[in-house]
C-alpha cells in the first residue's frame, strides 16, 4: 500500500526540473543521458504519485501546468538543499573539529602541552586538554569522551589508529655528591647503585610497568621498598639520598625544580630502553587533525623542548629523545 506521506523521489524531481529547463523531453533525455521513454515514464510516475497533471501535452513543446509550475518552484528549492548536503556535512565536521578534546599523559601535558595548545588555538575554536594515566585515557577515547589522546602504550582495540610521535630513553637519577662517571655498560648499573634501593614508580602506572620490564630484560633484581605514582616525590627521595631512580627526560623536565638537587646519567641504548609516545584517535575523520597535531608537536619540540632539555641536562646523550617523523616532516632531531 502507498504510504500517505511518502518522501519525494529526488531523482524524479530532478528529471522533471530538467524537462522544464530543457523545453522538451527529448532535450532532457539527451542532457541526462537516458532514453526519452525513460523520461516520459518518470513524469507519469510523478503525476500518479501526486494525483495531478504536471505537463500539458496538448502543446508542443509540452509546458508545465499550474500544478507543474508549483511543483517546479518547490522542487528547485528542495534539490538545491539536497545538492549542498555533502558540502554542509563536511563544513559541520570541520566546525566540530574546531572543538578538540585532547587527552595527554601527565608528562606530555606539562611539558609539550602548553606550546601545542598555543599552536592549535590558531585553528581550533575550543580546546579541552585532559591529563591522566594511559589506561584511563584509552578508556575515555573508546567511550568517545576524548577525540584524540597522547599515550605511552597502545590499546589492543583495532578501532584505534595511532601515530608514533617520539621516543625517550630511560635515565638513571642519583643523589648529589661527587660527580659520577658515565654509565657505559648496563651491567654496571647495579654496581653504580651499590646498596642504595631503587625508588620506583608504582606498577599501577604504565611507566612503572615499563621500568619493571626494562629491569627484567637487563636481568636486574632490585628489592621493592619505595614506590610513587608521581615524579616529584620520587626525586625528593633521591635528593635526600634515600635511593636512586630510573626515569625519563620528560618526567624530569616536568619536575625540573629538583634538577639541581640530583645527578642524571644517560643509560646505554638497549632493547626496551625507550618509552614511546603515540597519538591515538578512533575515527577516520580525525585524520587531518591528527596530522596537524603530529607536525605541531614536532615543531614545538624542536623549537622549545629539546633546547631547554639540553641546557638543563647537558650530560644527556644526543639520542635521549628521538622525534619520530611523518611524511613531509623535517629531518630527524634528537635532544
Amino acid at each position: 500500500m502507498r504510504r500517505a506521506h511518502a518522501l519525494p523521489d529526488l531523482h524524479a524531481l530532478d528529471t522533471f526540473v530538467t524537462v522544464c529547463a530543457s523545453g522538451s523531453m527529448a532535450a532532457a533525455a539527451q542532457r541526462l543521458g537516458v532514453s526519452q521513454s525513460a523520461i516520459s515514464q518518470t513524469i507519469k510516475v510523478l503525476e500518479s504519485a501526486y494525483g495531478v497533471q504536471l505537463l500539458d501535452r496538448e502543446v508542443r513543446p509540452a509546458r508545465a501546468t499550474r500544478a507543474g509550475e508549483l511543483l517546479l518552484e518547490m522542487a528547485n528549492g528542495l534539490l538545491a538543499d539536497a545538492r549542498t548536503i555533502a558540502d554542509r556535512l563536511r563544513q559541520s565536521v570541520r566546525q566540530d573539529h574546531a572543538q578538540i578534546r585532547l587527552g595527554c599523559v601527565d608528562s606530555f601535558a606539562a611539558t609539550v602541552g602548553p606550546s601545542l595548545i598555543r599552536a592549535l588555538s590558531a585553528s581550533a575554536r575550543q580546546l579541552q586538554l585532559w591529563s591522566g594515566l594511559t589506561p584511563g585515557l584509552n578508556a575515555q577515547l573508546l567511550a568517545r569522551d576524548l577525540d584524540l589522546a597522547v599515550c605511552t602504550e597502545l590499546p589492543t582495540d583495532a578501532r584505534v589508529s595511532h601515530r608514533l610521535l617520539f621516543s625517550e630513553s630511560w635515565v638513571a637519577v642519583f643523589a648529589p655528591g661527587r660527580p659520577l662517571d658515565p654509565i657505559t655498560h648496563l651491567r654496571d648499573l647495579k654496581e653504580r647503585a651499590g646498596a642504595l634501593p631503587l625508588i620506583r614508580y608504582t606498577t599501577r602506572s604504565v611507566i612503572g610497568q615499563q621500568v619493571e620490564r626494562f629491569l627484567r630484560h637487563l636481568g636486574l633484581e632490585m628489592p621493592q621498598r619505595f614506590a610513587f605514582d608521581a615524579t616529584d616525590p620520587l626525586l625528593s627521595m633521591v635528593a635526600a639520598g634515600l635511593g636512586w631512580a630510573i626515569s625519563t627526560p620528560l618526567c624530569l623536565w616536568q619536575s625540573r625544580a629538583w634538577l639541581d638537587q640530583v645527578q642524571v646519567l644517560t643509560l646505554p641504548a638497549a632493547r626496551l630502553g625507550y618509552r614511546d609516545f603515540h597519538l591515538l584517535c578512533r575515527d577516520a575523520e580525525w585524520t587531518r587533525t591528527a596530522d596537524e597535531i603530529v607536525n605541531l608537536t614536532h615543531q614545538s619540540m624542536r623549537r622549545e623542548l629539546l633546547p631547554a632539555l639540553h641546557k638543563a641536562m647537558p650530560h644527556l646523550s644526543s639520542d635521549s629523545i628521538v622525534v619520530r617523523l611523518q611524511a613531509n616532516d623535517a629531518p630527524p632531531v634528537s635532544s
